[in-house]
């Protein structure tokens, strides 16, 4: 009885237990109820200490409930999916790097055990087990979304994906093609391709934006593509169109002069019929893929000697560095690239300094001219 005195507090109780530990007891925020604290302690003044922080983040709104957080974190992944609206492609892609990098580490443990350590470790097995860093990326990124979804339902206290720098990569420069390697490769790839070529470079369209063209879409006249849709291959290899990522998106890019013989010639001969046929199709007349003319690139490459280690992808790029040497604005680079953002826009202008020194260049014949119309006092001419 005289030990139960002693060891009665204003706020919950401690008590010895027979292994000789010290255990914490505390009244529940929500019931009431005394419960027994998450850990034991080997001496009582650590379990009295214990038991006040625990009271003071009761009493400042900061305690989460220990039981919150026994939630499988494979089972909340999962229902944290189902509950994001995301496109049929993202879904996918989501559900594909939970599956391969982070329920087999992870999915049989509980939502609270996921501890900063933990994810260090899990991010370095990752590494050193040889998937790519952009693949480790967007797994630490995927996990710190689902924890953050743990802290605001109150599971638990902070988020531990807390590893400065793991939610970025460096992503090496991709080559660029210069116009008359463009033109060879055009020449030399299988006639029905040869528009797709030209008009990924010279309006730097995504593929599926040029796949989901229709008719009705390419205007000759005014020269202008009409951006409307952007078609997704699923990994089972259902084609689908879908509206583009943001409102800057949807969009009309204008195309050179120079290739509409090449695109009128394409309507003519290889473009599906109607308004509303694709202005590019498959061999055999059904949809474009990319396995469609992966071949041919890959040949054409070859014989404009062209470098193998280019993608189709960095026509784009070609385009996208061409549109900026050529003055294109900030605004102007995102209309044509059909992003919502400045940051791929100013990488592409800071990318081509060729352009920052023809402005310091017409700085300097300014500068001359204004001295050889006023020299300096003193001075009977621009220097030499």
């Amino acid at each position: 009885m005289a030990n139960s005195k002693n060891n009665r507090r204003r706020f919950g109780s401690v008590r010895r237990l027979p292994s000789g530990r010290w255990q914490i007891r505390y009244p529940d925020p929500v019931t009431g109820q005394l419960r027994p604290g998450e850990k034991t302690y080997d001496t009582k003044t650590d379990a009295e200490i214990a038991l006040s922080v625990l009271e003071a983040a009761i009493v400042e709104d900061r305690w989460t409930d220990p039981d919150a957080g026994k939630v499988k974190f494979g089972e909340f992944a999962d229902k944290w999916l189902k509950e994001r609206k995301l496109e049929a492609t993202t879904r996918e892609r989501y559900e594909g790097v939970l599956r391969l990098h982070i329920k087999p580490a992870l999915g049989g443990r509980f939502v609270s055990e996921i501890t900063p350590a933990r994810v260090r470790s899990w991010r370095t097995a990752l590494l050193e087990s040889g998937v790519g860093e952009p693949t480790v990326v967007k797994a630490y990124q995927m996990l710190r979304a689902i924890m953050t979804t743990a802290v605001d339902d109150e599971m638990i206290k902070r988020n531990p994906c807390r590893i400065k720098g793991a939610d970025t990569y460096d992503v090496p420069e991709r080559p660029t093609l210069s116009v008359p390697e463009v033109y060879a490769v055009a020449d030399a790839i299988q006639p029905q391709w040869r528009a797709l070529v030209l008009l990924t470079a010279f309006t730097t369209l995504r593929l599926g934006e040029l796949a989901a063209l229709r008719r009705r879409h390419v205007d000759l006249d005014e020269r202008l593509l009409w951006v409307r849709r952007n078609q997704a291959e699923l990994s089972d290899g259902t084609l689908i169109d879908k509206a583009p990522k943001s409102k800057a998106g949807y969009r009309p890019v204008a195309f050179p002069a120079d290739i509409v013989p090449v695109l009128a010639h394409h309507l003519d001969q290889h473009a599906a019929k109607g308004p509303d046929g694709h202005f590019f199709i498959g061999p055999r007349g059904g949809r474009l893929r990319r396995s469609n003319f992966r071949d041919d690139w890959i040949a054409a490459k070859a014989a404009a000697g062209v470098s193998p280690e280019a993608h189709f992808h960095d026509l784009r790029h070609t385009g996208n560095n061409l549109a900026a040497r050529s003055g294109a604005s900030t605004r102007e680079l995102m209309t044509r690239m059909g992003h919502s953002t400045t940051r791929a826009a100013l990488i592409y202008q800071h990318m081509n300094s060729g352009r920052d020194r023809e402005i310091a260049d017409r700085m300097g014949e300014a500068v001359r001219r204004a001295l050889l119309d006023q020299p300096p006092p003193g001075d009977s001419g621009v220097s030499k």
